[in-house]
């Protein structure tokens, strides 16, 4: 029950911040100028942007089953897509998407995989994802600095620095036995001030959960290849991502920016507000896409192409991870109940 309004309460937030957000976009705007514009849009591009949005959710639960079967788990492409919408949606609707891979574990849990390599089937993801978010960015800002104002530049810094800091701790956590081992103990330690019940008990399942990881990393570090598939899905995960916005700049027949120009100012962006811990970014991508597009985009254009470009590559994929989470939901409460 806690639980459950816990995110109850994050949904409510993530709702009112939406609808923060587009009252300040709109604000002043005339909204049958904006749709007149929408309805002008060339149909061929949005197809494609949304293929790419497909082809980045496909990407990531092809990253999640290669690892899981690597480690003799047995699960399929179509299981790993749900696990992915899973994650996507209580990623969105928490803050600094802390909910998501906690949400995938448990869910996996329920289908008889294995705590231990699910979760380092997780990390990996996320460490490959830190990697190319990290270099793409980097190699973006040196050829596309000047789209970037003092206060994007110092947020750039800033994301781009808790990225480096994070993707530290996950290599830490996936190769290095001693912190893990120390994490065992600190986490013991917090038990028994507390008092809590059967300490022993859940020691002992911790230490097993751990000792599994462990083996588990083991195995992958003798696997490196695996490790290297996953990174190159993972560059071809967020090139399909970035490229929305292309598609989205094409959709209203603009020209004058190539793919690799728009795609390399996507990326700056990202990189720019996944700092911030706020539920799905929602608010400051809207903000940082009218700085960072305004000398791009025609500025009667720019509502319209927030609103299709995160459309595509948020809303509309909230949405429908949101049913999927329902319907799986359900689901398994009657599985539970029979």
């Amino acid at each position: 029950m806690k639980k459950t309004k816990r995110m109850i309460r994050n949904l409510i937030a993530f709702i009112l911040l939406i609808i923060l957000t587009f009252y300040i976009l709109l604000k002043g705007q005339d909204i049958k100028d904006i749709f007149k514009i929408l309805q002008g849009v060339k149909i061929q591009y949005i197809v494609i942007a949304i293929l790419c949005m497909c082809i980045y959710i496909l990407c990531d639960a092809t990253n999640t089953r290669r690892t899981l079967k690597t480690l003799n788990e047995k699960t399929t492409l179509l299981k790993n897509i749900k696990y992915t919408l899973i994650g996507f949606f209580f990623s969105g609707i928490t803050p600094a998407a802390s909910g998501g891979q906690p949400m995938q574990i448990y869910y996996m849990y329920k289908e008889k995989i294995s705590v231990a390599n699910s979760t380092l089937a997780l990390l990996i993801n996320l460490s490959c994802t830190q990697i190319v978010t990290i270099s793409i960015a980097l190699i973006s800002v040196m050829f596309n600095y000047k789209y970037l104002s003092t206060t994007l530049a110092i947020f750039f810094v800033i994301g781009i620095s808790l990225n480096a800091c994070a993707l530290t701790l996950l290599l830490v956590a996936i190769f290095s036995k001693r912190l893990t081992n120390k994490l065992i103990n600190l986490l013991i330690k917090i038990m028994e001030k507390l008092r809590i019940k059967n300490i022993e008990e859940k020691k002992e399942k911790l230490e097993n959960e751990i000792s599994a990881y462990q083996n588990s990393s083991e195995y992958i570090k003798d696997n490196k290849f695996v490790i290297l598939k996953t990174l190159l899905t993972t560059y071809i995960q967020f090139i399909s991502f970035y490229s929305i916005s292309y598609w989205i700049y094409c959709s209203f027949g603009l020209s004058g920016y190539n793919f690799i120009q728009i795609l390399s100012i996507q990326s700056m962006l990202y990189a720019t507000v996944s700092g911030i811990p706020l539920p799905g970014a929602v608010g400051v991508t809207e903000g940082g896409f009218i700085e960072i597009f305004k000398s791009i985009l025609p500025q009667n254009m720019i509502s319209s192409a927030i609103l299709l470009n995160r459309g595509i590559s948020f809303y509309l994929l909230m949405a429908f991870s949101g049913i999927v989470v329902l319907i799986n939901t359900f689901r398994r409460k009657n599985v539970e109940k029979s």
